[in-house]
């Protein structure tokens, strides 16, 4: 059965849950852009306050490795948002010298915080493996269950490392995986993450978090799409990996000179888009927006797409969060049938199978035939759907029910992979 309401869970959040200035200084100077996991730090906040848990916050700066961002000493410091206290956790930003900062900083203050709050979980966002070793040497001795919140695979080998960073990356997954291994439990966006990552473990699997605060869409003011055309829209990194390539390919061979193709975003891909741009007129340059005025341009759209390719190891542990933001603007999405997408979301969504540049165009032109009862009926619904299922109260009452579970007493009654109920610390085996 569920958890009665008044069942406090009381949490401090390790990771990356920085103030919005501090993101914002982030963003101008850093070569990626951590944009998801801001939105999902937040929205994973405002989930537990939904649900009565108090929350307090342990975080550091997400950014890249120097020179990918310039600064190298990133300061100790407190915060306040949103009625919510934090502490962040200076450290050193280069190679190796980041991990070893990391640890030291959250071993001197995290324990005196965990104290304070009286904390019954500590819930470490990401797979970090600094952040998972102060969980699993340090929480556990204090009685303080340690559940990490899986959102992407340990240290992932990018093509473009060299020797030295691939061997710390290798290091980097022993060292996660055995950390995990001395967790109560995880909260994973995939089953797939918690089978490869966490096996045996118990699990909550929670694909991600509608954030209503920052997806609030007030078209009034914005300039609207030009009369007579219909824009074709994608949002994320510019990257092949995404299928950006393909997805400027299918729309090549779409019909219609009222069409127009829009990418907000940054990466690889930015130089070859401005190419496109000069091949075909119906294609717009990217652009890299805000936030708050991204929104309104998706919510204007005739069709929004998620062209990320099927084939790529990676997707199996993913699920692309882009899928909820699109979804809540009632706009018809097209997206490529990734393994990790619910079942649930399938009424609202049009399919592209592989992402193939066929597919894709095959399944846009669909969309774009629509009625227009079936993108009412589509659109509006799709945003029902994650507003009224993944929003911050359905979402944190998972998160606490799976968090207040104990051995031999309540179940947690969730929508989602649960397997078993969350050991206290003290009585799992080492």
């Amino acid at each position: 059965m569920t958890a009665p309401e008044n069942d406090q869970v009381r949490v401090v959040l390790l990771g990356f849950t920085v103030p919005d200035d501090l993101f914002d200084r982030i963003l101008g100077q850093d070569a990626t852009m951590p944009v998801q996991t801001h939105t999902f730090a937040w929205g994973l906040v405002r989930s537990l306050r939904a649900a009565n848990c108090p929350v307090h916050l342990l975080s550091t700066a997400p950014v890249s490795n120097w020179p990918g961002n310039r600064q190298l000493r990133f300061r100790s410091g407190t915060f306040r948002q949103d009625g919510v206290d934090g502490h962040l956790l200076g450290f050193v930003n280069a190679l190796g010298l980041k991990h070893l900062t990391r640890f030291g900083t959250v071993w001197r203050k995290g324990a005196r915080v965990l104290r304070e709050q009286k904390a019954d979980v500590l819930l470490v966002h990401g797979v970090h493996s600094p952040f998972l070793w102060f969980g699993a040497l340090r929480a556990g001795r204090l009685g303080v269950r340690v559940v990490p919140v899986l959102t992407d695979p340990p240290s992932v080998v990018l093509p473009t490392d060299g020797r030295l960073v691939r061997s710390l990356r290798r290091l980097d997954r022993v060292l996660v995986r055995a950390a995990l291994a001395r967790c109560s439990g995880v909260i994973t966006l995939t089953e797939a993450l918690a089978e490869d990552f966490a096996p045996g473990l118990p699990r909550l699997v929670m694909e991600g978090i509608f954030d209503p605060v920052g997806s609030r869409v007030d078209v009034a003011g914005q300039a609207p799409a030009a009369p007579g055309t219909r824009e074709v829209v994608y949002a994320g990194g510019l990257s092949r990996a995404y299928g950006v390539d393909r997805l400027v390919e299918a729309f090549r061979g779409l019909p219609g000179p009222d069409l127009r193709l829009r990418v907000y975003g940054r990466g690889e891909l930015e130089r070859w888009l401005h190419e496109q741009v000069a091949a075909d007129s119906r294609i717009a340059p990217p652009e890299l927006l805000p936030r708050d005025a991204l929104l309104p341009r998706l919510a204007r759209a005739a069709v929004l797409v998620n062209p990320r390719p099927v084939g790529q190891d990676f997707v199996r542990w993913s699920f692309p969060s882009k899928l909820i933001e699109y979804l809540s603007t009632g706009v018809p999405v097209v997206t490529t049938r990734l393994p990790g997408i619910p079942e649930d979301y399938a009424p609202w969504l049009v399919f592209a199978g592989s992402g193939a540049a066929e597919e894709l165009r095959e399944a846009v032109d669909r969309a774009l035939r629509l009625s227009s009862e079936e993108r009412a009926r589509i659109g509006l619904g799709g945003a029902d759907f994650v507003r009224q299922t993944r929003g911050p109260a359905a979402q944190g009452r998972r998160i606490r029910d799976f968090l207040a579970a104990r051995p031999g007493g309540r179940r947690p009654h969730v929508p989602a992979q649960v397997v078993t109920a969350l050991p206290t610390e003290r009585s799992r085996p080492r």
